[in-house]
Parts: structure tokens; C-alpha cells; sequence
């Protein structure tokens, strides 16, 4: 339990960083996209890759991607409207 929610703040951070929008976000933040973009990815692309506390790596990292990109954008939306 607490390896996976390593895994999955590892796995937010990276998609965080890759979005550039990791500095909005915090642990708590990084954790919940590491392990629901993991099973996003995973829902999406398969369990493939490398292996980690039950998550794939790699169709992990692109679901968080994935995550990160669609809340930003509707945080976005929804933050300019009110």
C-alpha cells in the first residue's frame, strides 16, 4: 500500500513535470494523478513496460500525462469564467 502510493507520486511528478504545470501541484496533488492516471493508462494502452508496484511504468506516465492535461484545461476554463 505504501509502495504504491510511492510509486504513484513518482509517477504525478513526472507527469507534472512533463506538462510543466508540476509546480501548482503537491504531494497529495501527485499522488492522486500517479494512481488514477495509472489506471487511465493502463484502462487505455494496456499493462506493458516495465513493472512497479503493480503499476506499468510507461502506460502509467502517458494516463497521468493524460490527467494532468484535462484537469488543468478545465481548472482553466473553469477559473477564467468566474
Amino acid at each position: 500500500m505504501i509502495w504504491s502510493l510511492i510509486v504513484g507520486a513518482i509517477i504525478g511528478a513526472i507527469a507534472g513535470a512533463l506538462t510543466n504545470r508540476g509546480e501548482s501541484m503537491g504531494w497529495i496533488s501527485n499522488i492522486i494523478a500517479g494512481l488514477v492516471g495509472s489506471a487511465i493508462g493502463q484502462a487505455l494502452l494496456g499493462h506493458w513496460g516495465p513493472d512497479l508496484a503493480g503499476m506499468a511504468i510507461i502506460p502509467s506516465i502517458i494516463g497521468a500525462v493524460i490527467l494532468v492535461l484535462l484537469v488543468s484545461a478545465v481548472l482553466g476554463i473553469w477559473g477564467k469564467q468566474g
